[in-house]
């Protein structure tokens, strides 16, 4: 009765917070208006199990790793779903996100930047995953978007010579660069415009300003690095184009 009630505050926040949400989406007549709503509720269940999980195995380097693993397949397994699924897709945003992270993740602790436990591990592993998904779900969405939306100059470049490959190398290019951009914006805005949740949170959590911010220095730069590896080599596998793309699902 007593977590009741200490969580009726959170609970009634939150829920006016998805409502309002709904609300402002429904009287604008946008498609999927209860999209938040759901994205909300399905969030807040898995944090709920991942918080349970969590608490008898973030100093196991065992289970820590299980728990990587998962994050990492359901990763790919959205990112791949976003841009059509299909088995090259799958084995795209595996092997793209599988390099970016691992790239990072190898650079981030033998330099030392950041001690090599379970629990930076975890904390590291899920912030970059979670933001390499997205980058490379960007890079695959964007691509495909510009090829199709100028598919009349890759004709022109293929009419003249052009490889599938070079015809839509300067779409590729691009879509890197689109898919960078909120990481970069984030990255810039750091400390004027917003307070990242994984420095607030060590602050919180009792770790002293300036380790804290450290320790966000280098979050922000493996996200950079993941997710520049992982954009590029999505638009790269993706870059050799014979037939105008379909309309994305």
């Amino acid at each position: 009765m007593l977590i009741v009630r200490e969580l009726a505050p959170t609970l009634l926040g939150v829920a006016l917070l998805a409502l309002l949400a709904t609300a402002v989406l429904a009287i604008y007549r946008v498609p999927h208006r209860w999209a938040p709503v759901l994205a909300i509720l399905r969030g807040a269940a898995q944090l709920a199990v991942i918080s349970v999980v969590l608490s008898g195995v973030i100093t196991s380097p065992l289970w820590v790793s299980l728990a990587l693993l998962v994050m990492f397949v359901v990763a790919a397994v959205t990112a791949t779903r976003r841009v059509g699924w299909s088995a090259e897709h799958a084995a795209m945003m595996g092997s793209a996100m599988a390099i970016g992270v691992g790239v990072t993740a190898i650079v981030v602790f033998t330099t030392g930047a950041i001690e090599l436990s379970a629990r930076y591990a975890l904390a590291i592993g899920g912030i970059v995953i979670g933001n390499s998904m997205s980058i490379a779900t960007l890079a695959g969405r964007r691509f495909t978007e510009a090829v199709d939306d100028h598919w009349d100059e890759v004709e022109g470049w293929l009419a003249l010579g052009a490889t599938p490959r070079e015809s839509t190398l300067h779409q590729a290019r691009t879509a890197v660069y689109s898919a960078l951009i909120p990481s970069v914006d984030q990255t810039k805005t750091t400390g004027l415009v917003t307070l990242p949740g994984a420095f607030v949170g060590a602050i919180f959590g009792g770790v002293s300003p300036l380790e804290a911010g450290r320790f966000q220095v280098v979050v922000l730069a493996a996200i950079m690095c993941a997710g520049a590896i992982t954009a590029v080599i999505v638009a790269a596998w993706l870059a050799p184009v014979k037939v105008r793309p379909g309309a994305l699902r």
